[in-house]
């Protein structure tokens, strides 16, 4: 039995997600139920804070044929994600993979990355990760410099050293 021709999407419609991860269909009132931006877990991340929610309905998908190195594989094939955020206008294009759920899922780690800076600003947390780990770069690069500056002295001194004698 197939829907009516008003119901009918394209094969790329279909791929919505309509319940959040881990809701078990006992649940349902929390789907009706009004609620607030919820927080999703960073991927890889259990100590830091979760980012905010992206609601499927905000946003806009399309598929298009990918770019760069690669051939006929890339050239013809139509596994390039590009995902919109409606409200913020904020665009991410995803073709790291070959595999087109694999570009789903990181356009929309990239984008909810992009819309928690969008946001927030600089009490992003995406953005204080970026400021620690200039930091912590440019921490490096003051020891590294101390240290070839130690070791230029340490040899002048052997230098001058060796001349004495």
């Amino acid at each position: 039995m197939s829907p009516p021709a008003s119901c009918r999407w394209p094969a790329a419609l279909l791929r919505v997600c309509t319940a959040p991860w881990g809701l078990r269909p006992r649940d349902e009132r929390a789907l009706l139920a009004p609620r607030a931006v919820t927080a999703v877990p960073a991927a890889g991340r259990k100590d830091r804070p979760a980012l905010p929610a992206l609601e499927e309905r905000e946003l806009e998908e399309q598929f298009v044929k990918g770019h760069g190195p690669g051939g006929q594989a890339t050239n013809k094939t139509s596994n390039c994600v590009v995902l919109k955020h409606v409200p913020s206008g904020i665009v991410v294009k995803c073709h790291q993979t070959r595999s087109v759920d694999q570009n789903r899922k990181l356009a929309r780690k990239i984008l909810q990355e992009k819309v928690d800076i969008f946001y927030n600003g600089e009490h992003s947390l995406v953005y204080k990760e970026k400021q620690e780990a200039e930091k912590k770069k440019q921490e490096r690069k003051k020891r590294a410099k101390e240290t070839l500056e130690k070791k230029k002295l340490l040899k002048e001194l052997w230098e001058s050293s060796k001349n004495v004698h």
